[in-house]
């Protein structure tokens, strides 16, 4: 099977402007998180960069690092993932956020595994979720899937699954990898944004909405997302301790 790992990686997020270049001690987020990958690989034939901003080329290439650029249009990674398989083929595209520092490259590892078996799904990672404070983030997607099938049956920024009283039991959060067969890439790109995607924010919801069916692989879910300024002090935290 021939696959290829992709990070999408932007400078206008709107919670951390410039967010790929920030460095964590001494480091860019965008080089922890290309390496992290690379360490999975140990092939950077198979790791691409898809970005929408020159600085980013420049830095690509400075670090000798495979990168492509996409139309500044995109309105997610997905599509910029979409914009990719068009210029390069592969059976299989793997889409690692480019806000992911300490990616558990284990866990990479475990989806190329499970995506070499059946290259026909689309996956995404999940993880159990451990404290309150992340149970009711924003910031984290709740996942809900078939107890035994592992289908994703919905995901959602809220704190589901909800009791009656409004407190923490037991709920899952979305790892942010995901594998793509092309076909379901040219029917996300051929489509706008759906209507629970849209309310969510969360793009994988559309691949539901066009009635594919996600496959979820249980993975470590030890990576932090680089989503507002408090991460950058849990990644430095990790660092430190590690």
């Amino acid at each position: 099977m021939k696959y290829l790992i992709v990070i999408p990686a932007r400078l206008k997020s709107t919670r951390l402007p410039n967010k790929p270049l920030i460095k964590i001690q001494g480091k860019e987020i965008l080089l922890r998180t290309y390496e992290r990958c690379l360490l999975a690989v140990n092939d950077p034939k198979k790791i691409v960069v898809a970005t929408d901003h020159q600085s980013i080329v420049s830095f690509c290439q400075e670090k000798n690092i495979n990168v492509i650029m996409t139309s500044d249009q995109c309105l997610t990674g997905t599509d910029r993932v979409c914009e990719v398989a068009k210029k390069i083929s592969a059976d299989t595209y793997i889409n690692v956020q480019g806000d992911e520092p300490i990616i558990d490259p284990e866990d990479l590892k475990k989806v190329i595994a499970t995506v070499e078996k059946d290259p026909k799904k689309v996956y995404n990672g999940y993880a159990e979720i451990k404290t309150e404070h992340n149970y009711f983030s924003p910031n984290i997607p709740k996942v809900i899937f078939h107890p035994t099938t592992k289908e994703l049956m919905y995901m959602s920024r809220a704190a589901i699954p909800a009791n009656k009283s409004f407190t923490f039991e037991k709920a899952w959060k979305q790892v942010c990898i995901y594998a793509f067969p092309k076909d379901s890439l040219v029917a996300f790109s051929a489509t706008n944004k759906t209507p629970l995607e849209a309310i969510e924010d969360i793009e994988v919801l559309r691949f539901l909405e066009l009635g594919y069916k996600v496959q979820m692989i249980s993975l470590s879910g030890n990576g932090i997302a680089v989503d507002v300024p408090e991460d950058i002090k849990k990644v430095e935290a990790y660092l430190n301790e590690n």
